[in-house]
């Protein structure tokens, strides 16, 4: 099946059955909802060995992978209850669907609300994680949207896997099992035709590297909502605690390198980079990460490896750093802004100031003040499990949960009015 060659025509049927699914799914309660996402928790953890045995393919065929592109594409036990734990979280969320935001009455005695309505079809094209699958369809369903996944080769047997044990379930409900479904097809000529799958599409969301998303941002015809490359820093400030700036560097750096909220850099003011660095950096060090720098960092701490320009503005996923020096916070507000990818930044300042002003000028979807970049993330925010993180301003910023899923439409109450 995973080299099963779709063409459009199969992938135009897809998105027929996307539809009418979504049809269903909008006649579903909140009730029949949540006992479909239960359904789908259990279910992952009842076949756990049968999607374990089919992650071991996957990993069997990554001998060519990063070692923080394996840890994303591999699953455990603990991952797959974990992963089940999300679904059943959002089975907890508030309904977003048929919520009236507002209602107010005009002149002509109209009364006007607005109400949340689902999106309709939601596309996700995304990379080697396969938790990507059991979260987008939870928090689709859950908000009324049929779901069509297309992941990366790299994890096409567990993908199989999971969205086979999520159908599964669905169609022991009576639920439509379209609601959920995967391109098996995982080539890039499937993934354009996707792109441009307008007539049944109604978002595109890709999740992955830079380079995916920049493709789908460039080559898509259907409405894209960004999700970020993780390009995140941390500003060490004058104002600093120095433990503090060691535990919240590492942690961001260390605690999981491969993930989009991971720090990549670390940007530290002049005033106590003699004394801080060398701590922050063997701290580092210990966990296996290798520093680069810039002149100054590297005449501080001589082991760095001197960094390049390209440096800047790479997201590693992987347990290196790269470190700079600046002589006020201005300067790393500018050096952040100009290098980062409106994902996470973060400021570790004792100083009120200098933290609300970190807070205005830097551009980024979230802005920390003296905790770690990690923390971006739904399930941390109170969204369960999320869609993705977006770096754009339109429609949706930041972990995007089951509101970021919904639209709104107009209704309308009168009693005989027309207009004069």
């Amino acid at each position: 099946m995973a080299n099963e060659t779709i063409n459009m025509t199969e992938l135009e049927k897809m998105g027929q059955l996307a539809k009418q699914a979504e049809t269903q799914l909008a006649q579903l309660s909140n009730q029949q909802r949540n006992a479909g996402l239960t359904a789908m928790a259990d279910a992952l953890v009842a076949n756990a060995a049968t999607i374990l045995a089919a992650n071991q393919q996957d990993l069997a065929n990554a001998t060519a992978l990063k070692a923080s592109f394996v840890d994303r594409l591999t699953l455990t036990t603990d991952r797959i209850s974990d992963m089940a734990e999300g679904m059943r979280q959002v089975a907890q969320l508030p309904d977003p669907i048929g919520s009236v935001d507002k209602m107010w009455k005009n002149e002509a005695g109209l009364m006007i609300g607005k109400q949340r309505v689902p999106l309709g079809v939601i596309g996700i094209i995304f990379e080697a994680r396969p938790n990507v699958t059991a979260d987008a369809s939870a928090l689709s369903y859950k908000s009324g949207n049929a779901v069509m996944l297309r992941g990366g080769k790299e994890a096409i047997q567990t993908n199989i896997a999971i969205s086979d044990v999520l159908r599964g379930a669905l169609k022991e409900l009576g639920v439509d099992k379209n609601a959920v479904q995967l391109v098996h097809d995982t080539s890039h000529e499937v993934a354009n035709e996707m792109m441009a799958l307008t007539q049944y599409l109604d978002v595109l969301i890709p999740r992955g590297g830079r380079g995916l998303i920049q493709r789908v941002v460039s080559t898509a015809k259907v409405p894209v909502i960004e999700t970020g490359a993780g390009n995140c820093h941390i500003y060490v400030d004058q104002y600093a605690e120095l433990q503090m700036a060691v535990d919240i560097t590492v942690n961001a750096k260390v605690q999981r390198p491969s993930v989009c909220n991971a720090a990549e850099k670390l940007v530290i003011h002049s005033a106590v980079a003699d004394k801080y660095l060398p701590v922050i950096a063997a701290a580092l060090a210990d966990q296996g990460v290798q520093l680069r720098g810039d002149d100054r960092a590297c005449a501080i701490v001589p082991s760095m490896m001197a960094a390049t320009d390209s440096d800047w503005d790479e997201e590693y996923n992987d347990l290196i750093m790269a470190v700079k020096v600046v002589d006020s916070e201005d300067e790393a507000i500018a050096h952040i802004n100009a290098h980062n990818t409106k994902h996470s930044e973060a400021i570790i300042t004792d100083n009120y100031q200098n933290g609300q002003r970190f807070l205005q000028q830097i551009d980024a979807a979230c802005v920390y003040i003296n905790a770690s970049t990690r923390f971006t993330d739904g399930f941390e925010f109170g969204f369960g499990a999320e869609i993705g993180i977006s770096t754009q301003k339109l429609h949706a910023r930041g972990p995007m949960g089951l509101h970021e899923l919904t639209s709104t439409k107009y209704i309308i109450y009168g009693d005989g009015q027309v207009r004069k």
